[in-house]
C-alpha cells in the first residue's frame, strides 16, 4: 500500500492494512464511492492521520461520524472546510472555548490550525453516505479507529483524551495507560450542551495536565 500519511502513522498501521477486516471494508468503500455520494473526499478520510503525526499528538478529540451534508465534512472531527456555515455542535465548543480560556469566538470552523498543534481531531467512523448520518458506523471502521486507540494509549508521552458523548465515551476502555489524563463530558450538541457541557472547562483542565508534565499545551487558536 502507498504511503498515504507521509509520517510516522505508516509504520505505526501498515500492520492494520493487512487484516481481512480492513481489505473487507476497503472493496467495500470502493463500490459505494462508485455507487453512492459519500464523505469526505476519498483523499480526505485519513486527513486525522496526515496532519497530526503520532509522536506530535498532546490531544486527542474524539467525534463521532462525518458530516453527511454537502460541503462540510473534510476529514477532521467536528472540522468544516474554509467558508462553510459553522455547525451547531462547533459554535457551542467554540462558546466553551470563549469562557473556559478567554478566546475570540472563531469566524471559520475550519480546525486544520488545532490539528498542526497536536490536537487530533478523529471520528470513530471515517467515511458517510450523504444525508445519511451513521450509515458506514458498522462496516468496520469502528475496529480500525479502535485500533488507532489503543495505538495511542501505548504512547510513552502523556497525552489528553476528550470524550464528549456516550458514543465517545464508551471508547474509554480502550485508554488504560495511567499517564493519559480523560476528560469526560456531555456532547456539545445542542440537544444536550446544556446539560453539563457548558462549564466544563475541558480546554484549561488538558492545558493544566499538559503543562504539569513538562509538555507545550496547544494554543487553541482557530485561525
Amino acid at each position: 500500500m502507498k504511503d498515504i500519511f507521509n509520517n510516522d502513522w505508516t509504520e505505526i498501521l501498515k500492520g492494520e492494512f493487512e487484516k481481512d477486516y480492513y481489505k473487507e471494508l476497503r472493496k467495500l468503500l470502493i463500490n459505494e464511492y462508485r455507487t453512492h455520494e459519500i464523505f469526505p473526499k476519498a483523499e480526505d478520510i485519513f486527513n486525522a492521520f496526515k496532519y497530526t503525526a503520532y509522536s506530535d499528538v498532546k490531544v486527542v478529540i474524539l467525534g463521532q461520524d462525518p458530516y453527511h451534508n454537502v460541503g462540510q465534512a473534510h476529514g477532521l472531527a467536528f472540522s468544516v472546510k474554509k467558508g462553510v456555515k459553522i455547525p451547531p455542535s462547533l459554535v457551542n465548543i467554540y462558546k466553551e472555548l470563549n469562557t473556559d480560556l478567554g478566546l475570540e469566538i472563531p469566524q471559520t470552523g475550519y480546525l486544520k490550525s488545532w490539528a498542526d498543534e497536536g490536537i487530533m481531531l478523529l471520528n470513530t467512523t471515517l467515511t458517510v453516505r450523504a444525508h445519511e448520518p451513521m450509515s458506514h458506523s458498522k462496516i468496520g471502521w469502528e475496529i480500525f479507529t479502535n485500533s488507532v486507540i489503543e495505538k495511542l494509549n501505548e504512547k510513552e508521552e502523556p497525552i489528553v483524551f476528550i470524550l464528549w458523548g456516550n458514543h465517545a465515551k464508551k471508547r474509554k476502555s480502550f485508554i488504560t495507560n495511567p499517564k493519559h489524563l480523560i476528560i469526560e463530558g456531555v456532547h456539545p450538541s445542542p440537544l444536550s450542551a446544556n446539560r453539563g457541557f457548558f462549564g466544563s472547562k475541558p480546554f484549561s483542565r488538558a492545558n493544566k495536565f499538559l503543562e504539569e508534565n513538562n509538555i507545550n499545551p496547544p494554543s487553541w487558536i482557530v485561525k
